[in-house]
């Protein structure tokens, strides 16, 4: 289950678009609110239906009024605990059959704790709607609490602090010590996920009474999204949900007020695996329902939204102090923060981004923001809130959050109405009434290293005056044991299935060879625009990893026509995001606008494919940043695992090169690198224009031509990539000293896209390490608690193939972890899965494609990669055909054949000399690497 810590989530309104500054005289666009029925049962919960016959599948959410806040003394991180229990059993519902109702009918299922409240959702097919409600209710009522999954569970959630806290650079940064230094009074000063100490100190009573306190009806909302029938639906709430008893007690509130700051305070930490130093600051604002949020959303956008906001534009284009820098509004029911933070560039210090911030933050209290910028951040709100309601499961997230956070279900809509009349005036006075110095909240986040002998320790810790409640329980806790199974009542049969809809592309081709493909959905005013080539980092020569992506990455920065900070500024007045990209095949330019706003967005997509600078001052940037964010990759246990794997399966192979770059051949590369590198892969006869959404084939093509019939092909055709000779298999160790986790991959080669036996393999691997349920994830985390989660994934290209099985565990279990993950790849090949199993992982595939498809840019993604991959367009349609078409002898012969771990390198990158040992035992060549010595960009790796 994951983290969610922000509490505003923002959705699109009917705005009234002349009050924002329109780029070009095009259609306004008009949004309607999203349209629910709401009852209240007599029970309290409170309910809420969306109904979207557009879509096969429907989206079942409940959300508690309660989160980390209420965590009871001395156990915080309990609340996001008990959020990992609700998935094991019920007096009707066997452990994990959550799971077996979503994941192995092609749905999937979450949840998520903040610091407000904890939510549960699921996507399911629509016909499997009535079991879903029955599921939810019944472990509202009646959930099961015993010792061996609460032990388990416990385990796991220590993993996920380990990974997401302890072993990821700035882990304790934003979970730890930001929450902690913010509030004095207020329990949101324990991080949601807490600590090992707490983990410990929670037992199973605390459980069943925290259940009991927080998990009723009148604590709870209900919101079912997508394609039902509303008396139906009723029928079935008040089947399952009705007749569970409203508790006679008051649920506990926390009432606490956290007193405004009114001195600043600051912290200076040092900590290990920080890469390069960083620095946060946070600064109170109100509760969410309050009046000024919608200016305060205005001045994040400015502040932070994009490359022409304030922040980067100055600290990290500008100026250059920092590899990255943003903000976060981080509202809630209670006080809040507005946090601006920046990782450090190289050779620059906290004191450099301090002064950098508060000088940002000082701009906005002295003057008012610009008309442009003004129009522009409220452009940008309005494209993602229409973009968070492509889905169900969108809309059903952000009313849910309304009714949570706000305690109104229009809050969203109502909110973005606001922030279409903020004045530039509305923007200066709320950064004068919260930003001020005096209320600011600084911590100093620094390499261990860099600590001098005489620095004094200025520890961040939750304050002795935070307020936090013990947890009372409620008299006579009746303690549910599962029902025996003559008497357990089981989940209903799935109704009729919903027909799915699959996109059908249309294709044709300009004058200069450049295919045009086209998808016309017209439900939402939005569209996605994807260019798509050939080439990419493959091509990249074997001493200048790194070049294709630098070549992409730098195309926004500046035309023949056009700067970078111009670029940016058009693209994002337009409500718009233009990115760039190079892949191992090819590279990519995307942007999504609001349909009103596709000329104008396209006219700049144009100009950046094909007319780019690269001018050396933004190369130089460029190259900059990139050996920060490598820097930053090699510090983290999972990401270096993964790029040693590469190397080690793929060895001299122009694939087996980090994509990005190495610090070294970053360094080494000049601009006729980069030209040649993007001559290589840009050219009309090797590119396509995906346009997916509101557009009509004619107008796209129109478009196509008025912006790409002056291309022309200045340079010779990417050569084919001739064969890789894979190398001998290798176990390597990557010595990582301090290390709080340690990174597994078990890789080997596989296949190309093309290969006739991609769809075995396809399956083959969902079966080993795709979903919760995946034999993997089954043996790993739930079975024994030794990692948040472990998969395997199949990465098949052009003209090759890798599958990867991985995990992060903590560092004494690393050596049984890869024992276990090569004896599962090992049991793949050597007998049948059985047909049971097989469907469900088939579910798997077929699902996850079914929710791709339903967003603009989940299409344009799929036909991009069928493009790059040399897939005919038809395979939209053949997928889920070919899918449930492999059997079981199928799968297994692709298994035998590409999952057998006696090809495989196996990596483990951690603190070795927890795991060193036993590792060795079972493989005598093992290799030690100290991390100070790894040489990605040799296939020797040292």
């Amino acid at each position: 289950m994951r983290l969610l810590r922000s509490a505003l989530l923002l959705t699109a309104a009917c705005w009234p678009l002349a009050a924002v500054a329109q780029t070009a005289p095009t259609a306004q666009v008009a949004v309607k609110p999203i349209a629910f029925k709401e009852r209240v049962l007599p029970n309290g919960l409170r309910v809420y239906a969306i109904r979207d016959t557009g879509t096969p599948n429907v989206s079942v959410q409940v959300w508690y009024d309660v989160g980390s806040k209420d965590d009871p003394t001395g156990k915080s991180g309990f609340a996001h605990m008990f959020e990992h229990l609700m998935f094991k059993s019920t007096r009707n519902l066997v452990s994990e059959q959550m799971d077996r109702l979503t994941e192995d009918v092609g749905g999937y299922n979450n949840a998520s704790t903040n610091d407000d409240y904890t939510n549960y959702y699921e996507v399911v097919p629509a016909n499997h709607l009535q079991r879903l409600l029955f599921a939810e209710a019944d472990r509202m009522a009646s959930l099961v609490v015993e010792p061996t999954s609460f032990a388990s569970e416990r385990d796991v959630v220590k993993e996920e602090l380990r990974q997401s806290t302890l072993a990821r650079p700035y882990g304790k940064l934003f979970s730890l010590y930001y929450p902690a230094l913010a509030y004095q009074a207020h329990p949101y000063a324990r991080g949601t996920i807490g600590s090992l100490e707490n983990l410990e100190a929670a037992g199973i009573d605390d459980v069943r009474a925290f259940h009991a306190t927080y998990y009723r009806p009148d604590n709870a909302v209900l919101v079912v999204s997508g394609n039902f029938d509303q008396q139906q639906l009723d029928g079935w709430i008040d089947s399952y949900f009705a007749k569970i008893k409203k508790p006679a007690g008051a649920i506990p509130r926390v009432t606490v007020a956290e007193p405004a700051r009114a001195k600043a305070i600051s912290r200076t930490v040092y900590e290990p695996n920080t890469p390069l130093p960083a620095v946060l600051i946070s600064y109170h604002i109100p509760a969410d329902r309050d009046a000024d949020i919608p200016a305060l959303s205005v001045l994040k956008a400015v502040l932070a939204t994009g490359e022409s906001s304030r922040l980067y534009e100055s600290v990290v284009y500008r100026q250059q102090l920092a590899q990255s820098a943003d903000a976060m509004l981080d509202s809630k029911q209670s006080t809040g923060n507005l946090a601006v933070y920046a990782i450090m560039a190289g050779g620059k210090t906290a004191a450099d981004g301090e002064a950098a911030l508060k000088a940002e933050i000082g701009r906005l209290r002295d003057a008012p923001v610009t008309a442009a910028e003004l129009a522009e951040a409220k452009n940008e709100i309005l494209t993602q809130s229409i973009q968070s309601r492509e889905t169900a499961e969108g809309k059903a997230s952000t009313l849910a959050a309304s009714v949570i956070i706000d305690g109104d279900p229009h809050a969203a809509d109502r909110q973005l109405a606001e922030i279409a009349r903020v004045t530039a005036a509305d923007v200066q006075r709320v950064a004068r009434k919260y930003l001020a110095d005096a209320q600011s909240a600084t911590i100093r986040y620094l390499p261990l290293a860099s600590k001098p002998n005489d620095a004094a320790a200025t520890p961040i810790e939750i304050a002795q005056t935070v307020r936090v409640a013990d947890l009372t329980a409620p008299a006579n806790i009746t303690v549910v044991t599962p029902a025996p199974e003559a008497e357990r009542i089981q989940p209903p049969a799935p109704g009729t299935q919903v027909a799915t809809t699959i996109p059908q592309p249309t294709e044709t081709r300009l004058a200069n060879g450049m295919r045009l493909i086209t998808v016309e959905r017209h439900d939402l005013p939005i569209v996605t625009a994807y260019l798509v080539t050939s080439g990419g980092a493959a091509t990249d020569p074997a001493n200048r990893a790194g070049a294709s992506a630098m070549a992409a990455g730098l195309l926004t920065k500046g035309t023949r026509t056009r700067s970078a900070t111009q670029i940016a500024r058009q693209v994002e007045g337009l409500g718009g995001a233009i990115s760039s990209d190079a892949a191992s095949d090819g590279a990519s330019v995307d942007v999504t606008v609001k349909a009103d706003q596709l000329a104008p967005a396209l006219a700049i997509l144009a100009d950046v494919a094909i007319n780019p600078a690269f001018d050396p001052a933004e190369i130089e940037r460029a190259r900059t940043q990139q050996i920060d964010a490598v820097a930053l990759a090699l510090k983290n246990p999972a990401q270096l695992a993964a790029l040693v794997a590469d190397r080690a399966v793929l060895g001299t192979s122009p694939y087996g090169a980090p994509i990005d770059g190495t610090p070294a051949s970053l360094k080494a590369l000049t601009r006729a690198d980069i030209t040649k590198a993007y001559a290589t892969s840009f050219r009309p006869d090797q590119a396509t224009l995906i346009m997916v959404g509101d557009v009509t084939t004619a107008r796209a093509k129109a478009l196509a031509e008025a912006q790409f019939a002056g291309w022309k092909a200045a340079a010779a055709a990417t050569r084919p990539i001739p064969p890789i000779a894979y190398p001998s298999p290798r176990v390597i160790v990557v010595d990582m000293p301090e290390a709080g986790q340690a990174g597994v991959v078990v890789a080997r080669p596989t296949i190309a896209r093309s290969d006739s036996r991609y769809y075995p393999l396809a399956v083959a691997n969902t079966v080993l390490g795709g979903g919760f349920s995946s034999r993997l994830n089954q043996e790993i985390r739930i079975k024994r608690g030794l990692a948040y989660g472990a998969s395997s994934g199949l990465d098949a290209g052009k003209t090759q193939g890798t599958v990867a099985a991985r995990t992060q565990t903590k560092n004494p279990t690393a050596a049984e972890v890869v024992t276990l993950i090569s004896a599962e790849m090992a049991r793949m090949g050597s007998a049948p899965v059985p047909p049971g199993e097989l469907d469900t992982r088939k579910a798997v595939l077929i699902g996850g494609f079914g929710r791709t498809i339903e967003t603009t840019s989940g299409v344009a993604a799929i036909l991009g990669a069928y493009v790059q991959n040399g897939v005919p367009l038809g395979e939209l349609q053949r997928f889920t055909g070919a899918v449930g078409s492999v059997d079981p002898a199928a799968a297994q012969a692709a298994a035998a054949a590409l999952l057998d771990p006696k090809a495989a390198s196996i990596v483990v990158v951690g603190d070795a000399k927890q795991f060193i040992e036993p590792l060795r035992k079972a493989y005598p060549t093992v290799e030690v690497i100290p991390e100070t010595a790894l040489n990605l960009d040799t296939a020797a790796l040292k």
